[in-house]
């Protein structure tokens, strides 16, 4: 099987560490299986969109040196790769009518106060909280006609399949299975015609042959909500793989107190891209044996999901730092002087500390970042 996966960033809100993992483990896993990382861009949440962050984006897996062989900026043979550009192509407008037409999907015009009655109701009932029907799911076609001609707000829903159960294969964590009663009927196309990630992430997966469905361990809840939807479509599922969470060193959902923060923080604090990198490979992910330093492609050599770990990955501040800083001292004389230009000629540093030290040497021996300060 050639290997094909996909980076699908969303532009509502500066790469964090996460991101960057996500990012950096499909560009060695294709590295490592001659395959293609595809870059699109998941831009339907308009509401949630912020001007500059896309663009933050780019910069940030530029930085990085992250590949990819197809996609957003790049081109190839299945884009648009910005999703708000297939909506308008129609793509999404065209498969949801399959949807319906088969009747996996239909037509829903629950008002929000319906919809609020309903929660309100499960919960005093103890009743799992979701939507599994109400009185759309089986309306006649007269009930559907009928609300379509008084032009009530609609969307459209994924029927799931009752009294069922349903079984992904993770490749981390093997069988994992749901009773499908327990599975509410998530919400495909919004009132306002966009698609939502359930349906577009999906149905772009598909057409664009991704082979391995990549993300964090979080999506677990949706992913019997996604196997439903290939099924219901006739295709064929897509491995998915999902990846430990990143916690910090106290065992907590890792934060900005344990020293997270944006991807180009990470450079205006005068890390190097390759330490950084080499670092975060190694958050939930191991090559086998104690190794902890290795190269670029060494990493790729060695990366595959069998390395893959359950257990949630650790955010240690303090070894990000000895890295970068075994990564400096290991530059020669020349490398790091350039380095330092670099880093002194963009100027990211003025927004987090003082004046870099003139003495690279100094700065060689002593500091653990490019930001060797003066006070």
């Amino acid at each position: 099987m050639s290997v094909r996966v996909r980076y699908a960033p969303s532009p509502t809100g500066s790469p964090h560490v996460g991101n960057i993992r996500d990012a950096l483990f499909k560009h060695y896993f294709a590295k490592h299986h001659g395959g293609v990382n595809i870059l699109r861009i998941e831009d339907t949440d308009r509401t949630r969109y912020i001007p500059g962050v896309e663009e933050e984006i780019v910069d940030s897996l530029n930085w990085l040196g992250i590949e990819f062989q197809e996609g957003f900026g790049v081109g190839g043979d299945h884009g648009p790769y910005r999703q708000s550009e297939r909506k308008e192509a129609g793509i999404y407008a065209r498969e949801i009518q399959k949807l319906l037409d088969s009747g996996h999907a239909y037509k829903a015009f629950d008002t929000s106060e319906e919809l609020a009655e309903m929660r309100e109701f499960q919960q005093i009932n103890k009743q799992p909280i979701g939507y599994y029907g109400g009185v759309w799911r089986d309306a006649t076609p007269a009930m559907v006609e009928q609300a379509e001609r008084e032009g009530k707000p609609m969307v459209i829903r994924l029927r799931i399949p009752r009294n069922d159960t349903i079984v992904i294969h993770d490749a981390i964590r093997g069988r994992i299975e749901w009773d499908s009663n327990t599975v509410d009927d998530p919400v495909l196309i919004k009132s306002d015609g966009m698609p939502t990630y359930h349906f577009a992430a999906m149905v772009d997966d598909h057409l664009m042959g991704i082979t391995h469905i990549m993300r964090g361990e979080e999506w677990i809840s949706s992913a019997p909500k996604h196997a439903v939807l290939f099924d219901a479509f006739g295709w064929e599922r897509p491995v998915f793989v999902h990846c430990p969470v990143i916690n910090g060193k106290d065992g907590k959902k890792l934060s900005k107190r344990h020293g997270d923060t944006k991807c180009l923080d990470y450079r205006a604090a005068g890390y190097l891209p390759r330490a950084l990198k080499n670092f975060i490979a190694l958050i939930g992910w191991a090559p086998g044996g104690d190794r902890e330093l290795m190269t670029e492609q060494e990493i790729i050599e060695a990366f595959d999901l069998d390395g893959l770990q359950p257990a949630p990955g650790v955010f240690d501040m303090d070894k990000l730092r000895w890295m970068n800083g075994w990564y400096i001292r290991s530059l020669e004389l020349e490398s790091l002087q350039s380095e330092v230009a670099a880093f002194v000629e963009r100027g990211e540093w003025r927004e987090y500390f003082g004046r870099p030290t003139d003495d690279p040497e100094l700065l060689k021996k002593n500091q653990a970042t490019l930001a060797g300060l003066e006070t």
